[in-house]
């Protein structure tokens, strides 16, 4: 496959990317930014296509989940979301813990195996209704895998609670916690930052909080969030950014790069909808730049089915999950159903000709249920 490799590519640059990548050799941040403006989408999509399959074969990986957006009350009201409120607004809400149990108890009927927990920074909760919260659902269904809350939430408990992060950490795996996120990762470049989401934590803080979680032996998920006002440069650092954390810790497990949808916010996109050749040139030079991070996910929720189908012979080998209750990116209007069946998820990947394999999010269990 290496000589086939080769033999394909006819420009340069991307030949001596194939040949760093053959060669297990790191890509620099040039060479990000090459693969991310260059024309010869299928040069790039079949070394990316590669290093996926070196890594997983032809398996894709698909969850059965809900996600619990325990709350729309946040004290940032970042320009880019739509999803967050000041207290008292008309659409503001608060899930009581009776509302949680209730949510996930229906949801268990459903059949999930996992539930993923973000929220806003609301600061009338305090620690004890995340702690109770976690375990009341270990309660409900002791094996179902919790994945819980943003860097940017932890940085905020902190701060409200008047304790360390790392003393959260060990508390929230005590109630059931069993891996993070990887929102608020947004992009780091401080300039862009400061006008996407000025009162969030800085991107140094993001790594910092996911630095402490990998060294208590939480793994955690990573973002990035695309099609707003960053520039190539600004992708090549972020990426960069989490290539040099993994190496120190080999904490990440997936990335998760994100496509913004503007409608309801205060931030404008370069275009309505990225287009084809965007997702695909980001995915693939993200498959290739991030050779130590194991996962790359394409979310079918942002992406729309058909082009995170595409994407899966570009690099990803996650297509997401079910998502039932997801309520953060359709408030910014995502176009896609708020809900996806296990069924459907399996024939998308089934019908681009891969093996779908059932899994949550620490990709040590996996269920290959027939459906």
């Amino acid at each position: 496959m290496t000589e086939y490799l080769l033999n394909i590519i006819q420009d340069r640059t991307l030949c001596s990317v194939a040949e760093k990548v053959i060669q297990g050799i790191a890509v620099s941040e040039a060479d990000a930014v090459y693969m991310l403006t260059s024309d010869h989408i299928l040069e790039l999509g079949a070394i990316a296509h590669y290093l996926r399959t070196r890594l997983h074969g032809d398996r894709v990986f698909y969850g059965v989940n809900m996600n619990l957006n325990y709350t729309n009350v946040c004290e940032l009201r970042c320009p880019l979301c739509a999803f967050s409120c000041d207290e008292g607004d008309e659409k503001a809400y608060t899930l009581s813990l009776e509302e949680i149990e209730e949510k996930v108890s229906h949801a268990v009927t459903l059949g999930i195996d996992e539930v993923h927990i973000v929220g806003g920074l609301n600061p009338r909760l305090r620690l004890d209704y995340f702690e109770e919260m976690l375990r009341r659902i270990k309660k409900i269904k002791s094996d179902l895998f919790i994945v819980g809350f943003t860097a940017t939430e932890y940085d905020y408990f902190a701060k409200v609670n008047g304790i360390s992060v790392e003393d959260i950490f060990r508390r929230f795996i005590d109630a059931g916690l069993g891996s993070l996120p990887g929102g608020g990762a947004e992009i780091f470049s401080p300039s862009v930052r400061n006008i996407i989401a000025p009162k969030k934590l800085s991107g140094k803080r993001w790594l910092e909080v996911m630095k402490t979680a990998h060294l208590l032996g939480i793994r955690t998920n990573a973002t990035m969030l695309y099609n707003h006002i960053e520039k190539p440069e600004d992708i090549a650092d972020h990426l960069s950014q989490i290539r040099s954390l993994q190496n120190e810790t080999g904490g990440f497990k997936t990335f998760v790069p994100l496509p913004y949808h503007d409608a309801g916010t205060w931030l404008r996109a370069k275009r309505s909808t990225t287009t084809g050749f965007d997702d695909i040139r980001l995915y693939a030079a993200s498959r290739i730049f991030l050779h130590n991070v194991p996962h790359l996910k394409g979310l079918w929720m942002y992406l729309g089915e058909k082009m995170a189908q595409v994407l899966l012979c570009f690099g990803v080998d996650d297509i997401g999950s079910t998502c039932h209750y997801e309520k953060v990116v359709h408030s910014a209007g995502a176009k896609t159903p708020d809900y996806g069946t296990e069924s459907y998820l399996r024939g998308l990947i089934g019908n681009a000709g891969l093996k779908p394999v059932r899994t949550v999010s620490d990709y040590q269990t996996a269920k290959n249920r027939r459906t």
